[in-house]
């Protein structure tokens, strides 16, 4: 008899960084060791509880440190709490073990201490090779300090390594977007994400370039944006990368595993500060309230304090909007097997129009978005919310 486990994702958040940077609305800022001492406890205290409760029929596929900067936390707490993980879910052998990691937090000894609790994947918070445009973002980082802890997590045996690029930033130009595009690819990271600039309310990137600022036209404009777009998959597709999802490109075999988590509807459990998790046919997140969250970290109903019940009619808009955002598309088959229903039934009119459009095409199986319906993916995948 095979006590066979289903696998899971596993998010952990740290909301500690040095400085916070001028685009950034994630739940973050700095901390200090106290504050971080405090929160690492209760961090331990909230896993424990999970596997005392939800622990037994599921085995950890990959892990996932984000934040904030995960790196500002020494090897040795790190290394804890990949620890509780272990006691409290099955975390596979061949586990896909990422943290993040801003240059300027990095140092040998704490790369090796990652490496040694099992850290196997590293992605690094680039944005850009210019300095001024890392000023202008409030990165603490130059372009020097990333090829140091680039170089340094190469030499502590660090083999699949994502650098983070954002494009679109207030001034830049398409042709400088491309060197940095050209400079990183010829470091030749396993994994690169580029996303374009969101400028988010409450920010202070919203004040200088959100509408009605005076800094607004310094924002590219949409059609230079896409332009940045185009030459992205062009350049990095030469340099050997391929565009698995729409902002994330690998080499063969690099795909970033814990991503595809979310985009394929595999479950995941997301612990700290703020973290979302989809697990067991409910959507939920626990508090953004630092006390709240300290004082209940153990009592799991009480740290989660947002709980959606997803209903087949959720998981199917879900399944398509996030499927589509891989270049492989959604597979109708799979959709059909999972909610025993012909696709065409429930979306045969939506993707008939956007075919005729040339925004969608189907190959085989799967239907995908074409390059055009790429630029407009967004008006696309609304139609996919019944």
């Amino acid at each position: 008899m095979t006590n066979k486990k289903t696998d899971i994702g596993i998010y952990i958040h740290i909301p500690f960084c040095i400085r916070k940077c001028a685009y950034c609305d994630f739940l973050s800022g700095p901390a200090g060791e106290q504050e971080r001492t405090e929160y690492l406890t209760a961090l331990l205290q909230e896993i424990a509880a999970s596997g005392r409760k939800e622990g037994g029929p599921y085995r950890a596929k990959t892990v996932f440190f984000g934040g904030g900067t995960p790196s500002v936390l020494p090897g040795e707490q790190i290394g804890k709490i990949l620890e509780s993980l272990r006691q409290a879910f099955h975390v596979a052998e061949d586990a896909e073990i990422t943290m993040e990691a801003n240059p300027g937090t990095l140092t040998a000894e704490k790369l090796s201490r990652y490496r040694a609790a099992g850290v196997n994947r590293l992605s690094l918070g680039l944005q850009s090779m210019k300095n001024d445009e890392l000023r202008l973002l409030g990165r603490i980082h130059t372009r020097e300090d990333f090829f140091e802890s680039f170089y340094l997590a190469r030499e502590a045996g660090f083999d699949n390594i994502n650098v983070d690029l954002i494009s679109a930033l207030p001034g830049q130009t398409c042709g400088s977007w491309e060197e940095t595009l050209e400079e990183t690819a010829a470091l030749k990271p396993e994994h690169i994400s580029a996303y374009s600039l969101i400028v988010e309310e409450g920010t202070p990137f919203y004040k200088m370039y959100g509408p009605g600022s005076s800094g607004e036209l310094l924002l590219p404009g949409e059609e230079e944006d896409r332009k940045m777009y185009r030459r992205t998959a062009q350049l990095l597709g030469e340099a050997g990368y391929r565009r698995y999802e729409i902002s994330n490109y690998a080499l063969p075999g690099k795909e970033c595993l814990h991503n595809l988590c979310y985009w394929t509807g595999i479950p995941y459990l997301g612990f700290g500060l703020g973290a979302s998790s989809c697990f067991e046919g409910r959507r939920f997140s626990n508090t953004a309230d630092w006390e709240a969250y300290l004082k209940n970290s153990e009592n799991l109903a009480l740290v989660r304090t947002v709980t959606e019940e997803l209903t087949e009619k959720s998981l199917m808009e879900e399944f398509c909007f996030l499927g589509l955002r891989l270049s492989e598309g959604i597979d109708r088959k799979e959709f059909e097997e999972r909610f025993k229903r012909p696709f065409g039934e429930v979306y045969g009119g939506v993707e008939r129009r956007f075919v005729q459009m040339g925004l969608l095409e189907v190959r085989g199986r799967r239907l995908r978005l074409t390059e055009q319906g790429i630029d407009l993916s967004n008006q696309v995948m609304c139609e996919f919310l019944l």
